[in-house]
């Protein structure tokens, strides 16, 4: 057998577990943005214990790697029998929430203090100001931070791999790794180059969803009303 079809032989389970990792991908998101959005209304609307609460709801989960975060989540929610697929969303998901609501809070500061009160002067009642108001325009003005935030989540899903039975593009390929540095010398070669395509994986994913996220910011970009400075991470 050739080096080649060794090597596709090897690839091809990837796409077998890539539907794994956009599966935890796409619950993470959408914990992450719902509770992240939750928590930026909490800091920038609530009062002064939730902000607080809130606070250190961001600081715990900003200050913990993702690993570690994941291995905690595992320990916890095996013994309930919760599908794994879930234990790694919400363990990345509520994680990100915390990056999430940072940008989501700057978002709502961003908008000038009198669009609020142009709206209560027009006899809106402060929520009514803040869904039709607020929001919209703290959405569009998120959209390139939350760029940002896509492209770490979606490297953040390699740690999947630590939970067991879970079989992602990480763990696939460290599956495979191990039999190719069996087979010398042509399998051992192939360790780089197969490295490499799982790189590409992930690769096409980043900018993949970032360049979907670039379309929907094109799409809804007002000229002169873009949100200054970036977001840490």
């Amino acid at each position: 057998m050739s080096a080649a079809e060794i090597l596709w032989q090897n690839v091809r389970p990837l796409f077998g577990a890539l539907p794994v990792t956009l599966e935890v991908l796409g619950l993470l998101l959408v914990i992450g943005l719902t509770l992240g959005t939750v928590l930026a209304f909490a800091q920038a609307y609530g009062r002064r214990p939730l902000r607080y609460l809130c606070i250190g709801y961001e600081q715990l989960f900003r200050g913990i790697p993702p690993l570690v975060v994941l291995l905690f989540y595992w320990g916890v929610l095996q013994s309930f029998d919760t599908p794994r697929v879930l234990v790694a969303a919400l363990a990345l998901g509520m994680r990100s929430a915390a990056y999430q609501s940072q940008i989501f809070r700057g978002a709502i500061q961003a908008v000038p203090p009198g669009q609020m009160m142009a709206a209560r002067s027009l006899g809106m009642s402060r929520l009514q100001a803040i869904r039709s108001v607020i929001v919209p325009q703290a959405f569009r003005l998120a959209i390139p931070p939350w760029t940002n935030e896509y492209s770490s989540v979606v490297k953040d899903t390699a740690f999947i791999c630590v939970i067991g039975g879970l079989i992602d593009l990480t763990r696939q390929a460290l599956m495979k790794v191990a039999p190719l540095s069996m087979r010398r010398p042509v399998g051992t070669q192939l360790i780089l180059p197969y490295l490499i395509i799982l790189g590409l994986f992930y690769l096409a994913l980043t900018y993949g969803g970032n360049g979907l996220l670039a379309m929907l910011e094109r799409r809804m970009r007002i000229p002169g009303f873009e949100m200054k400075g970036k977001v840490e991470r």
